[in-house]
């Protein structure tokens, strides 16, 4: 049976919940506040560079992506993403002989709380009837909001995905607007596009990267760049007092249980959750992708997701893989201060998704952005 495929090429010419308003004024004392001009300006330089820049310019000279058959079985599936260390995997139809989605670290935390629900505690057999074709049809029967095909039936999202010869605007447009991390690049082939072959994974930071590249002795042509973060319109902030309510921002503590962590991963749709400490002061950060940690000498099955807490799920992680995180750190942190351009090239690090803002000493937690978060500023949308 096929159970992992590798493609390689050859570059070719070819629980603590809080909520707020988003911060339309909040200004940084000391600086000046930036002006429409001089953000119009900014988008419309780092709009023009990525309308005439290709995806192809992202493509490393060698390399390859692994991908998984639809017919592999879950209990596998989660095993080849912790061992390689993948986040994400496309997903391989052999049958219809074309790549047909991908599977996530948010597709292990939704089946693990499924399972949870069915019994005590998580047994291998559980995961080991369950391929991932047979999952993905799973998963459509419990999203209340799954499109239907004419006869009434669930029916699939289509897999997003672009070529080597869309504009990295593109590219940006589509990881945000269909909101995944990363976009599969397929060079496709024969009739009808029928061959197909899976040349990369592009994401928010790889494109970040190349502005960051392209700009850098030219800064002062993005007047934008220059500003703190706290002066923008950008990110998640901690609300002050007397703030109305809005969307929530959330933290937890380390004693949280494990399973008030996934819930709270998938109801409020984030991908990370700063943990803090009773002043809420940075500890850790919880990600869906540490999810994965729990393949480690198959812990899934021995653990019930509301008697493991956070702390003990990290430590997990990091006894599994100790070089997690950017430059041996799993936190990424900036200050209120920090200019837009500084939090862009942090973000452009390999591994790096997301920076928590914390107050300089304390490390109380401010706020947190993302990558997704820097693209809507830029792009405006």
């Amino acid at each position: 049976m096929f159970v992992l495929r590798e493609t390689a090429w050859c570059r070719m010419i070819n629980v603590k919940t809080t909520f707020r308003e988003d911060y339309l004024d909040r200004t940084f004392e000391g600086f000046a506040q930036y002006s429409e001009a001089d953000l119009q300006l900014s988008r419309d330089r780092i709009s023009s560079f990525l309308s005439t820049h290709t995806v192809y310019e992202l493509l490393p000279d060698s390399g390859k992506v692994t991908a998984l058959d639809v017919n592999l079985a879950v209990k596998q599936a989660f095993h080849v993403l912790y061992e390689q260390g993948l986040p994400m995997v496309p997903l391989w139809d052999d049958f219809k002989g074309r790549f047909v989605g991908v599977l996530s670290a948010l597709d292990f935390i939704l089946i693990l709380r499924e399972l949870g629900t069915n019994g005590s505690n998580l047994t291998e057999e559980e995961l080991e009837t369950h391929t991932i074709s047979a999952w993905k049809v799973g998963k459509l029967q419990l999203n209340l909001k799954r499109q239907m095909d004419g006869n009434g039936r669930p029916c699939p999202r289509p897999l997003v995905q672009a070529g080597p010869y869309d504009s990295l605007k593109e590219v940006a447009l589509k990881i945000l607007q269909n909101k995944v991390a990363t976009v599969p690049i397929i060079h496709s082939t024969g009739p009808a596009g029928s061959c197909q072959e899976i040349l990369y994974l592009a994401s928010l930071s790889d494109i970040l990267k190349c502005i960051c590249r392209h700009f850098k002795h030219s800064s002062s042509s993005l007047p934008i760049l220059q500003q703190p973060v706290s002066s923008i319109q950008l990110g998640t902030w901690v609300p002050r007092i007397g703030e109305a309510n809005g969307r929530p921002f959330a933290m937890l503590r380390p004693t949280a249980s494990l399973g008030s962590a996934l819930a709270l991963l998938v109801q409020a749709d984030v991908s990370s959750i700063p943990i803090v400490d009773d002043n809420d002061s940075l500890l850790d950060i919880y990600s869906r992708s540490d999810i994965t940690a729990l393949a480690k000498d198959k812990a899934y099955a021995q653990i019930h997701l509301d008697e493991m807490n956070i702390h003990q799920a990290l430590q997990l992680g990091q006894d599994a893989n100790p070089s997690l995180g950017f430059n041996g750190q799993r936190c990424q942190m900036c200050l209120r201060s920090d200019p837009l351009h500084k939090v862009m090239e942090r973000l452009a690090n390999p591994g790096v998704r997301r920076l928590v803002i914390v107050e300089a000493g304390s490390k109380r937690v401010e706020g947190i952005i993302s990558l997704s978060d820097v693209f809507r500023f830029l792009l405006g949308v």
